[in-house]
């Protein structure tokens, strides 16, 4: 098999598994009232468990930075999906509460694992190909956030319980899981990556990928206040019905998905840099707009700037991490991604505490805020020239292999 050819399949199969955490994930964040229901936790006892489940992740985010010193990525990728997708059809086929403890514990540190060796993968491969991918892998995992919602969705209408509806989602995804992590693909020398070995980030490293670590953190405030605020936002702050307030968050989806499609041509025609900060001004002024809303209309505005804006930031994190740490990219992908829990664990509570304080327009500053500190450091996500043009070469021993024509995008 010629390299281009690995690399191409390697590519589908990592978006693959992308889409399929998507699905995941929206499957189970979407159906927590039924699984409050199921196992009769209290509205006191529920934020714990749903707190835990990021706290785990972080845990296996960081076990993964040491185990990929020993094993591939690829490896513990392989093994982490089916124990995400086998923890799910868990929480779904429990009775007592410690049963939806010992799954969502599961889940936690499996899709810890899977989410730091899944990004470790697409920066290598990123770098294989010599332009920017990553932004379609993210793409794909948005396409299945929108259809694992508008799965659960019909589960939920139709009075499906966890179990049923969570079993054909697994029985289908599962195999064809198994069948594609035969495709995936390391860096082509897990020791060396120019001449660097993998040995850290070395003395100050950490210091340096700092910057990134705030910008993933800001960015997930961002898309947690989004994913826990919208609804409510629109529905008690603008007055819309019950069932128009759950169109902001499907349009932020939407707006996610068609953001990351276009992106990495962005990317490409512009530069990382330029890329990020025109999508943190667009998601500032989404915020912005969503405060400042007199009704239902402007604020659905302000969440489609804000899905534009935000999408690009995370994706282009983790691309400007392995480029800052060429030679220790498993590493720095590992360690930003504890930020993403980082983001998670604080946006939510932090907006409903001023809101509840103070008001929920109020609220919505201080996201704001906090995303247009990427401005800062906006040259964190490399030099202009970093761009990866569309007809980039990557030398492959003593012969050019061109992977930047025709191939197949995620």
């Amino acid at each position: 098999m010629t390299d281009d050819v690995r690399l191409r399949r390697g590519r589908g199969a990592l978006g693959f598994s992308f889409f399929v955490q998507g699905v995941t994930f929206a499957l189970l964040v979407t159906r927590i009232p039924a699984i409050q229901d199921r196992y009769g936790i209290s509205d006191g006892l529920l934020p714990v468990f749903l707190a835990a489940v990021p706290v785990l992740a972080g845990v296996a985010s960081v076990a993964t930075e040491h185990l990929v010193k020993r094993v591939a990525p690829s490896v513990v990728l392989r093994w982490a999906q089916p124990l995400v997708l086998l923890s799910l059809l868990g929480v779904g086929a429990g009775e007592r509460l410690w049963h939806v403890a010992v799954a969502l514990g599961a889940f936690g540190l499996s899709v810890g694992a899977l989410d730091a060796s899944m990004n470790m993968l697409g920066v290598s491969l990123q770098r294989a190909y010599g332009r920017s991918i990553m932004l379609g892998f993210h793409a794909a995992y948005s396409l299945g956030g929108i259809l694992g919602a508008s799965a659960a969705w019909y589960g939920a209408h139709a009075h499906l319980g966890l179990f049923t509806g969570y079993l054909p989602a697994v029985a289908v995804l599962l195999p064809l899981v198994l069948l594609g992590s035969r495709y995936y693909v390391d860096r082509a020398d897990r020791t060396a990556s120019e001449g660097l070995p993998e040995k850290g980030l070395g003395a100050g490293g950490f210091a340096l990928l700092l910057p990134l670590c705030l910008v993933m953190a800001c960015a997930y405030i961002g898309d947690s206040t989004v994913a826990n605020w919208s609804a409510k936002y629109l529905q008690d702050v603008l007055g819309s019905s019950e069932q128009t307030a759950t169109v902001p968050y499907n349009v932020y989806m939407v707006t996610t998905l068609v953001g990351r499609a276009v992106g990495d041509l962005g990317v490409r025609r512009f530069g990382a840099v330029a890329v990020v900060r025109a999508g943190t001004l667009l998601a500032a002024s989404g915020f912005a707009v969503v405060a400042a809303a007199p009704g239902v209309w402007t604020g659905m505005l302000g969440f489609t700037l804000l899905g534009i804006g935000l999408c690009v930031i995370v994706p282009q994190t983790f691309a400007a991490a392995g480029r800052l740490f060429p030679g220790a990219s498993d590493t720095a992908v590992a360690r930003l991604n504890i930020f993403n829990y980082v983001g998670f664990l604080i946006g939510s509570p932090l907006v409903g505490a001023i809101g509840d304080a103070w008001s929920y327009r109020g609220a919505m500053l201080v996201p704001m805020v906090l995303v247009l500190i990427t401005l800062f450091h906006a040259r964190s996500f490399g030099p202009r020239e970093a761009r990866y043009g569309v007809d980039h070469e990557r030398r492959a021993g003593d012969r050019v292999v061109d992977v930047g024509r025709g191939g197949n995008g995620v």
